[in-house]
């Protein structure tokens, strides 16, 4: 993963797709993010209507939290987006992040294939291999079953 991610040019495209990875969203859901989501007291990261607009909290690493607060650091977005895209007001495209996921891909040459939904299975499948319990998996990823 880290190699992966490593091979991310754009500070901001780095951040997005961190954040799918670390925290196991949706492209969509990580797009849409605003800064008002993080509470870094609770650790954790709110998801408001994601998928089947179901509301989840999800969990927020210190890795993680440090990721998005160096992006923002040096960034210093405008707008409500903590990830805004090209059309000013709105947040950056899913769109956008499958292109920098396939051009980290090819750039990366790992020989699986690597989208912006495999790095959500991955947090899944980490979760599960440092022996967390399927149910608390299925409740950060938002499965109901």
């Amino acid at each position: 993963m880290l190699h992966f991610l490593g091979c991310i040019e754009s500070f901001k495209h780095q951040a997005i797709l961190t954040t799918c990875y670390a925290a196991g969203l949706r492209v969509s859901e990580a797009t849409r993010r605003k800064p008002e989501a993080i509470d870094r007291q609770r650790m954790v990261l709110r998801v408001g209507q994601g998928k089947g607009q179901k509301d989840r909290y999800v969990m927020l690493s210190a890795g993680l939290l440090e990721v998005l607060t160096d992006y923002w650091c040096a960034v210093r977005p405008t707008g409500i987006w903590m990830f805004p895209g090209a059309v000013a007001g709105e947040p950056m495209s899913t769109r956008a992040a499958d292109a920098t996921c396939r051009q980290a891909h090819r750039m990366s040459k790992l020989s699986k294939p690597v989208t912006p939904h495999s790095l959500r299975h991955a947090f899944a499948v980490h979760l599960l291999e440092a022996g967390t319990d399927l149910r608390t998996i299925q409740l950060l990823v938002g499965h109901r079953s």
